[in-house]
């Protein structure tokens, strides 16, 4: 009997399912690193990272990438279902209204006096720059 050649992927956000077809490896931003999942991947549960999934549909194509916002992934043999807080594929990324984004955050958390205050702009600001890093390529400074 041969390995299957796919694995059912799925990428659900809170507004819609992204994603719902068979993919030859994902690439997924685990909290720990990165997560390559093929088929026939051992049992697994782990949270997610903002960042970008890649996912290959076919060997040596170029992957489709989405950004997610961090969630939580559930790979096994056959399947790998990734539940993300935000995602939105990564052409869909506006760059400057990001890089506005990140310069507003960081003047915000310039005047900022509360320690809430200044956690809640930080987990923004990482979240914005994660994004920007997904656009550009580059990891955030």
């Amino acid at each position: 009997m041969s390995e299957p050649q796919t694995i059912q992927f799925e990428l659900v956000s809170p507004d819609e399912k992204l994603v719902s077809a068979p993919m030859r490896m994902a690439v997924i931003p685990g909290d720990e690193g990165e997560i390559g999942v093929l088929p026939g991947h051992s049992a697994l549960v782990a949270s997610l990272k903002p960042g970008v999934v890649e996912l290959y549909e076919r060997a040596g194509g170029k992957p489709r990438k989405i950004f997610i916002a961090g969630g939580f992934v559930d790979v096994s043999a056959e399947n790998c279902t990734v539940l993300a807080e935000e995602a939105l594929p990564v052409e869909q990324i506006d760059r400057a209204a990001t890089e506005q984004q990140i310069a507003d955050l960081k003047e915000d958390l310039g005047v900022a006096q509360e320690a809430h205050d200044k956690d809640r702009i930080r987990k923004r600001l990482t979240l914005a720059e994660a994004k920007l890093s997904a656009v550009t390529g580059k990891l955030a400074a």
